[in-house]
């Protein structure tokens, strides 16, 4: 019975599915196949098209319709319904055919004549709208349309619309004397207004926050004095200024423009204390030290300078990946408080590295790095780096900041180096302090240094004894460049002194100086070339290269000082050539000649190198991309008047990515009498 009953069950279901399994069929063929299985009849017509909704009607073989949006369809570029003829000044003209309406209606499909002709009844007042922007309050513009002669001849327009061209639009305009500016007044509410320590903030408004008279006035120049007025409103003291009010009173029949600005400053912010959001790895004293460090003292006025200072120092701190530094007013006049927000970094991270260089091939790097260490709260950076005639391992410790920048460090290092016959293996040992800043870095540190170097081809004729010293030094770097990723103008010099003895049997004092200065200097600066702006366009930021590029003047000295059997380790000695240094040589190629053919380091050096550096602009826009040309000259000796410089020459690009400057350059050594290509990425001094 149970059987029976089951398999009455059984024979239910199925022949419910199958019900189910016809409905679905039969609903299915009442419908159109996938649109993917349909025939393509390539012989049939174009598609009649629906004006009001901007459909396609397609009528099936068993006469339903259906829509499809045009869109839908590729369709050809649409041909202009009628041209434009202007006539005006080339700038006038660059300027009106930009920005004209009756350009946007040109390709206008369903254009027809009633509709040109009100676009021509409004095209006067665009006109003169445009021109306003420019200072011209008083052209004579005259436009006029002469209709398209017919032709039985089908055009492409014709084909798709039914339509031919309207004709042509004349447009001439003579834009009168241009109005210039008569005044230009700033005018401060709240508490800018009678404060004694903000005179400067307001004369500083008033010099640079508005236009000068005699210039001709324009609205793109006109909204930039605004905006740098409220800028330099808002970046000190009172970052919640507004403008208040501003009116440019234009006197059409004088050709003269009054300007007025007026600024309200708001209630004077000062600065509290530090709130860190978001640290718990490490410790939010380093934060605080570091924000006051930029100068965001307590009880001192807001300055944004200081707040993109501090969010400087705390980034390239590296014991964070993100950093958001603001001011917090309060309603009840109390100091704002500073409120930093962080995402930390991984207290340990391990980093792989691949890359190369023409100098040294193909480099190798691995490096760990512990933010904290246990027990001292230290940093601690292991590095060991593999080249084809480089190797280099080294340990770096750091301590945390302390209220003055000043931060601990020693570090250790074991090198080898290949420089054809001569091998030179080296230890070194450094301890002492360090401070470093964007535009400043200052340290001092005593240092101990090891080296052997053994020349293959003599090796069984000269013994190879290590050399050893211990010094003290001061190193010293400033950098004054308008941007230290991309410099384009500014200059940097860096200083390193040192006095020291050898070790070993010979102990004599010798005394180490070396130095580097770079600066740039655009050509435009130098030969009075002005920058403007495409016409009725705001004036950009001040850029200071323009199309003749900048000039690049690199200087290197170094020197030591001992007698002449003193035994300082060659790591103290100096060798040039190579990418950053002297082109069309090798890395380490200059030095003092040896009797073999190779070179060995010596006490003095000597380089320096001049380089034009012009961008490249396309279509009147500056691309990434700029062509150099250089000429590079260095010289290493023993004696001063031994030292003859050995010449490269040549050219090259550069790219601006994102990470720096790529560098790309084929130089010629003059004395080498080689090519060769130097790659280099980033800038840094």
């Amino acid at each position: 019975m149970n059987l029976f009953f089951q398999s009455r069950v059984v024979a239910t279901r199925l022949l419910l599915l199958a019900l189910v399994w016809q409905l679905h069929a039969a609903a299915l063929a009442q419908t159109d196949p996938p649109a993917l299985a349909k025939p393509v009849d390539t012989a049939a017509p174009v598609l009649p098209v629906d004006a009001r909704n901007g459909t396609a009607v397609d009528t099936t073989v068993d006469g339903t319709t259906t829509q499809r949006r045009r869109n839908d369809q590729p369709r050809t570029p649409a041909e202009p319904r009628f041209d434009i003829d202007l006539q005006a000044t080339p700038e006038l003209s660059d300027f009106l055919l930009r920005h004209l309406e009756l350009q946007r209606f040109r390709t206008l499909r369903d254009l027809d004549a009633n509709e040109l002709e009100r676009l021509l009844e409004a095209a006067p007042k665009n006109l003169r709208d445009l021109l306003g922007t420019l200072g011209y309050f008083a052209p004579v513009i005259e436009i006029s349309l002469t209709p398209a002669a017919t032709s039985t001849a089908p055009e492409p327009a014709v084909a798709e619309s039914g339509r031919g061209k309207l004709g042509t639009v004349t447009v001439r305009v003579e834009p009168g004397p241009v109005t210039r500016v008569a005044s230009a007044n700033v005018y401060f509410k709240g508490d800018i207004a009678t404060a004694p320590g903000a005179a400067e903030q307001r004369e500083a408004i008033r010099r640079s926050g508005t236009l000068a008279t005699g210039v001709a006035f324009s609205q793109a120049d006109w909204d930039r004095a605004k905006t740098t007025a409220l800028r330099q409103l808002t970046a000190q003291r009172y970052p919640a200024g507004r403008i208040e009010n501003s009116l440019a009173d234009i006197d059409a029949a004088n050709q003269s423009a009054n300007l007025y600005i007026e600024l309200d400053s708001g209630p004077l912010v000062q600065v509290g204390g530090v709130r860190v959001e978001g640290i718990e790895r490490y410790d939010p004293t380093t934060v605080e030290r570091l924000v006051r460090l930029a100068g965001l003292t307590p009880g001192s006025d807001y300055d944004l300078e200081k707040l993109q200072a501090a969010q400087q120092r705390i980034a390239e701190s590296g014991y964070f990946d993100s950093v958001f530094v603001y001011v917090d007013p309060s309603s009840d006049g109390q100091a704002a408080p500073v409120v930093v927000q962080v995402r930390e970094s991984k207290r340990k991270t391990l980093v792989l590295g691949v890359g190369g260089s023409t100098d040294k091939g193909a480099r190798l790097s691995i490096e760990h790095t512990h933010h904290r260490v246990p027990g001292i709260g230290w940093r601690a950076l292991n590095k060991l780096q593999l080249e084809r005639d480089d190797q280099l391992a080294s340990t770096v410790w750091s301590a945390p900041v302390d209220e003055r920048g000043w931060r601990w460090i020693s570090s250790g290092q074991v090198a080898r180096q290949l420089d054809g016959f001569n091998t030179t293996t080296s230890q070194r040992l450094r301890a002492g302090q360090a401070q470093d800043t964007a535009d400043l870095d200052r340290s001092f540190f005593l240092q101990y240094d090891r080296a052997r170097a053994v020349n293959s081809a003599l090796r069984s004729l000269l013994p190879a004894p290590a050399e050893s010293s211990v010094s003290a030094n001061y190193a010293w770097t400033r950098r004054r460049f308008n941007d230290l990723v991309f410099p384009e103008s500014g200059q940097g010099l860096s200083v390193e002194l040192g006095v020291g003895t050898t070790l070993g049997d010979a102990r004599l004092p010798f005394t180490r100086a070396q130095a580097r200065w770079l600066g740039y200097w655009p050509i435009s600066t130098l030969s009075g070339e002005p920058r403007t702006a495409p016409l009725g366009e705001a004036r950009p930021a001040e850029e200071d290269t323009g199309r003749a590029g900048r000039l690049a003047l690199r200087l290197q000295g170094g020197a030591l000082w001992a007698k002449q059997n003193a035994p300082v380790p060659e790591t103290q000695l100096f060798l040039t050539g190579g990418d950053t240094t002297v082109r069309g040589y090798g890395l380490r190629d200059i030095g003092v000649p040896q009797i073999d053919g190779s070179v060995s380091p010596g006490r003095y050096l000597a380089v320096a190198s001049l380089e034009w550096q012009r961008p490249v602009w396309r279509n009147g826009t500056r691309s990434p991309w700029e062509s150099v040309v250089f000429v590079d000259a260095g010289a290493v000796a023993n004696m001063p008047g031994d030292l003859r410089p050995k010449w490269g020459v040549g050219a090259g690009m550069r790219y601006n990515s994102p990470v720096g400057p790529l560098q790309v350059d084929l130089a010629y050594g003059l004395d080498s009498k080689r090519l060769r290509v130097h790659l280099n990425v980033g800038f840094s001094f």
